[in-house]
């Protein structure tokens, strides 16, 4: 294990979990590779942080001002009281800015192109800026992300975070305008994405969280917006460490396969690369606190002889450093080494099999319900039967829970199931949107 430790600063270490023996032959090298941070704290060492700034952070909250937030009318009460809720939890001196979003963006707090600076009055001042919210006009989740980048760019900080609620459909600009902003805010802020109700997309709301780096989730209930928008920020708050990469160097002739987040969501994380330099690429992960997370790494290296080792990759967490270089946190190595005993060669690790089971669940998953959607029975009634499987294998009980909800289950260890004749759309809807929820192996 390699650590990163500098006084009151967030502590990062790097574990591998693999078989590393291959047989003869044998060129495919999987491992698990968990990170963790830890011993962060508001203090943390300042020189630590992105151009020495200490933990400084802005947020720009993004509220759903649409047409829709009016049916029922509690909805966009609801959502006026969630956002005072998220602005009460922001830490003191934190820079903030709210955005009421339709098929355009409108600064409503604190206006002029600035965010304002977290203390009592300015809290207050925002809250009082909410009451005026109301509902009308369509829907450009593009433009309100923009606007918030635009915000977020203007302030010194280090923490640039987002937090998006929407009811409805992003009906009022193209896929491609959606994409283009997700493309232009990717990398300079993270961002939450919360779906009130039952009238929005699924793939949409995943879509945007994902692309920034953020958390999805839907809030089917209204009522529910105020506790999940105070956790949502005090997640937010707890963000110390920006902009941090995962490093792999592997060696010549080797192809990466993919890197994959598997804990505490599947995040694909393949096609994210940026090449720095010979052999080695760096994986976005956002925003740091105190937590933990899985990453699956698997590499194709070259052929080797019987009892040869070989250094299959090197994975490193790494961050900007204030010389325009880079700091590394942590490292860990993976290893490669022929053998022909066959026990060795032929067991699987337990966390590599582990992840592959959840990033298998949520697969099916996601395929269950298309085929739902699509009026097709039987490839619905496989796919959420393997489902089924694999959550009661893995012990993934609120995955388990969610899928009963859709289908009758006959018996969880074979995956038999039962399409539901009747299921209400919120239990669809959330089965669907946090599919990529997996549990870590039990210890």
């Amino acid at each position: 294990m390699a650590k990163f430790s500098k006084s009151n600063a967030p502590q990062f270490s790097v574990d591998v979990y693999q078989n590393e023996f291959l047989p003869e032959g044998g060129r495919e090298v999987n491992a698990i590779v968990t990170v963790t941070s830890t011993g962060g704290g508001a203090a943390a060492a300042p020189q630590f942080y992105a151009a020495g700034r200490g933990a400084d952070a802005a947020v720009a909250l993004m509220v759903d001002c649409s047409g829709s937030m009016d049916y029922p009318p509690t909805k966009m009460r609801n959502a006026r009281d969630a956002t005072a809720a998220a602005i009460d939890t922001l830490r003191d001196g934190v820079h903030f800015a709210v955005i009421g979003g339709t098929h355009v963006a409108k600064e409503v707090f604190p206006g002029g192109g600035r965010l304002a600076v977290a203390d009592a009055q300015t809290r207050d001042q925002a809250k009082q800026a909410l009451r005026k919210l109301s509902a009308g006009g369509g829907t450009a989740i593009g433009t309100w992300l923009r606007l918030a980048d635009r915000l977020l760019s203007a302030a010194d900080v280090s923490i640039r975070h987002g937090i998006l609620l929407t009811d409805g459909r992003n009906e009022h600009e193209s896929p491609e305008d959606l994409k283009a902003a997700l493309d232009a805010c990717a990398g300079r802020f993270t961002c939450d994405a919360r779906g009130v109700g039952t009238d929005w997309e699924v793939k949409e709301v995943t879509g945007i969280a994902s692309a920034m780096l953020g958390s999805a989730d839907i809030v089917a209930d209204p009522a529910g917006l105020a506790a999940d928008f105070t956790r949502m920020m005090e997640t937010a708050m707890g963000k110390e460490v920006a902009d941090v990469a995962l490093r792999l160097w592997t060696p010549l002739g080797a192809e990466i396969k993919f890197v994959k987040q598997v804990a505490p969501t599947v995040e694909e994380l393949t096609d994210r690369r940026v090449e720095v330099g010979p052999r080695a690429g760096d994986y976005p992960t956002g925003s740091w606190g105190d937590e933990s997370r899985d990453y699956h790494v698997c590499v194709q290296v070259p052929n080797a002889e019987l009892g040869q080792e070989m250094l299959a990759g090197r994975v490193s967490l790494v961050v900007p450093g204030a010389d325009g270089g880079v700091q590394n946190l942590a490292q860990g190595l993976v290893r490669a080494v022929w053998t022909d005993d066959m026990t060795a060669s032929t067991s699987i690790n337990p966390q590599v099999a582990h992840y592959t089971g959840q990033a298998e669940l949520a697969q099916v998953i996601q395929q269950g319900l298309d085929a739902r959607k699509a009026g097709d029975a039987d490839g619905a009634t496989a796919k959420l039967g393997r489902a089924v499987q694999l959550a009661a294998a893995s012990g993934n009980a609120d995955t388990a829970k969610l899928l009963s909800k859709v289908v009758d289950v006959v018996d969880a260890a074979e995956g038999t199931v039962r399409l539901k004749a009747k299921v209400a759309e919120a239990d669809e809807m959330t089965l669907e949107t946090r599919s990529t929820k997996t549990v870590r192996v039990k210890k």
